[in-house]
């Protein structure tokens, strides 16, 4: 696993483009498991910290944070725009981050807010080719890299 510096400082360009990705909108979206297994799919902001780590925020006593806690598994989203009709390469894309949530906020507080650092398994960032008639997927893993394939 690894923290975001370290997806940034093997892959500077990609990088900034998921974190561009992550950027086009407040809210991204959080799958965690519930206690049965099932999946929870829950609203979150995500921050990129100052040192280096991607961090998750969230209400105290929130369902997700239960989650988190229990099973620290999980896969982060980012808000998307639909890519333009006119010019699908144009698509900035979206970007996936799967993982696992180590939590840093004090667990013997439960009235204050959760705070989680992404422990990161692995970086996916889909966007359309050029000429524009396949997707690009790149996926980022911390003991393999930078893996490229497209898709037609």
């Amino acid at each position: 696993m690894a923290w975001w510096k370290e997806v940034a400082a093997a892959e500077p360009a990609f990088a900034a483009h998921v974190r561009r990705c992550f950027s086009v909108r407040k809210h991204c979206t959080l799958a965690t498991l519930r206690r049965d297994g099932s999946p929870r799919i829950s609203g979150i902001e995500v921050d990129f910290g100052g040192d280096g780590g991607l961090y998750l925020g969230m209400m105290p006593g929130s369902l997700k944070a239960l989650d988190l806690r229990r099973d620290p598994r999980l896969a982060l989203h980012c808000p998307t725009n639909d890519s333009p009709e006119a010019d699908p390469g144009s698509w900035l894309g979206e970007a996936k981050v799967a993982g696992r949530a180590e939590e840093v906020s004090d667990p013997g507080h439960p009235d204050q807010p959760h705070r989680f650092r992404i422990d990161i398994v692995e970086v996916v960032l889909t966007t359309v080719g050029q000429p524009a008639d396949h997707l690009v997927v790149q996926s980022w893993h911390p003991e393999r890299g930078l893996e490229r394939r497209e898709r037609r």
